[in-house]
C-alpha cells in the first residue's frame, strides 16, 4: 500500500494531467477523492485537470482547423448535410456551446475538432475553452472532494458484503454449469 501510496505523491498529477488531456471525468473524481484523504493536494488536482482538459480541446480545435473541412468533404452526402446544420447551429450557438460541451458524456473530444472546423476565431475558443475548463476542473475535484465521504462508506458497505456477494455469484455460477452439463447430455442422449 505505501507503494501505492508514493506512486501517487510521486506521479498522481501527471497521470492526472494525461488523463484528463484524453477525457477524465472519472479521474478527476478519484483524484478530488484522494485529496480529501490526504494523498494529493486539491489545489494541484484542479490545476492539473484544467491544464490536462484546455489543453486537449486546444490541440484538437487546431486539428479540426487544420483538417476538418478536408475531412467532412470526404464524407458521403447525408453526412455532409448533417455536419452543415451541425455547424449552422454551432455558429448560432457557439458560445454556450463551448462553455458547456464538456459536461456532455461522450461528445467531449468530437466538440473541438468541429468546432475548429466552422468559423469560431481561435483567440474566442481559447479564451471559451478556458472558463469553461476552469469551471469543469473545479466542479469534478469539488464533487470528488465533497461526495469522497460517501464514496468511502459505499466501499465499506461493499466490503462487508463482498462475501456474501462471491458465494453467491460461485453458487450461481456452479449452477449454470451443471444446468448446461445437464442439457449437453440430454441432447447427446436424445441423438443416440
Amino acid at each position: 500500500m505505501e507503494t501505492v501510496e508514493a506512486f501517487l505523491r510521486e506521479y498522481g498529477y501527471i497521470v492526472l494531467l494525461v488523463g484528463t488531456f484524453l477525457e477524465g471525468e472519472t479521474m478527476v473524481l478519484v483524484a478530488g477523492y484522494m485529496a480529501k484523504v490526504g494523498l494529493l493536494d486539491l489545489n494541484l488536482v484542479i490545476l492539473s485537470s484544467f491544464c490536462g482538459t484546455y489543453c486537449g480541446d486546444q490541440l484538437y480545435y487546431f486539428i479540426g482547423r487544420r483538417w476538418g473541412n478536408s475531412a467532412i468533404k470526404r464524407t458521403n452526402e447525408n453526412w455532409q448535410r448533417r455536419s452543415a446544420r451541425v455547424m449552422d447551429l454551432l455558429q448560432r450557438y457557439d458560445t454556450w456551446f463551448i462553455l458547456g460541451f464538456r459536461f456532455v458524456y461522450g461528445v467531449r473530444n468530437v466538440t473541438p475538432f468541429v468546432l475548429g472546423a466552422t468559423s469560431i476565431r481561435p483567440l474566442r475558443f481559447m479564451i471559451l475553452n478556458a472558463l469553461a475548463a476552469i469551471v469543469w476542473a473545479i466542479s469534478f475535484a469539488y464533487g470528488g472532494y465533497i461526495f469522497g465521504h460517501a464514496m468511502e462508506a459505499f466501499l465499506e458497505q461493499i466490503k462487508s458484503y463482498q462475501m456474501t456477494f462471491f458465494a453467491g455469484l460461485g453458487v450461481v455460477l456452479i449452477g449454470i454449469w451443471f444446468y448446461r452439463r445437464f442439457k449437453s447430455r440430454r441432447s447427446t442422449d436424445q441423438v443416440s
